[in-house]
């Protein structure tokens, strides 16, 4: 008989809702018809969350290869959303800023995932809902840690 795997284990509803909550985010931001692709839009809300991240660290919260970053930033400073500018501290790394052409479209895709967050949390009361923002602050800390205790397990491999 075939192993069968439970499906309300917290990594697979946290990996079910994840999933299901970009396609929602994709799909109210393609029928807002903003101007920007999800990918632009989400890309936009990690330098507006971040400002002046450099482009590696962006590509890495957002879980996508550089070079398809590199296409969401190339239209947004096109449209002229974004700037990249030089790292003060690393001449090769660009840092990426909002420009102020931004606002206006950053509180409309703001107002787009405020709505849709309104409807996914259905039911929940304030207290619901903050128990749930602190539960994912502290998996979100704990899988950080894990990743920097396996950044610095590689550091001493190699050295």
């Amino acid at each position: 008989m075939p192993v069968r795997l439970e499906t309300d284990t917290i990594g697979m509803l946290l990996t079910d809702v994840s999933r299901l909550l970009r396609g929602a985010f994709d799909r109210r931001i393609t029928a807002s018809a903003l101007g920007v692709t999800p990918g632009e839009a989400r890309a936009l809300i990690q330098v507006a969350a971040t400002e002046g991240i450099k482009q590696a660290e962006i590509a890495i919260k957002m879980g996508i290869e550089p070079m398809t970053l590199s296409t969401y930033l190339d239209r947004l400073e096109g449209l002229g959303l974004v700037e990249r500018v030089p790292d003060p501290c690393d001449r090769r790394a660009k840092n990426v800023v909002v420009t102020d052409k931004a606002d206006t479209l950053l509180l409309d895709i703001r107002t787009e995932v405020r709505d849709l967050m309104d409807q996914v949390t259905l039911g929940l009361d304030a207290e619901g809902l903050e128990a749930l923002r602190e539960s994912l602050k502290g998996l979100r800390e704990n899988l950080q840690q894990l990743d920097r205790c396996a950044s610095s397990d590689k550091k001493s491999v190699s050295e």
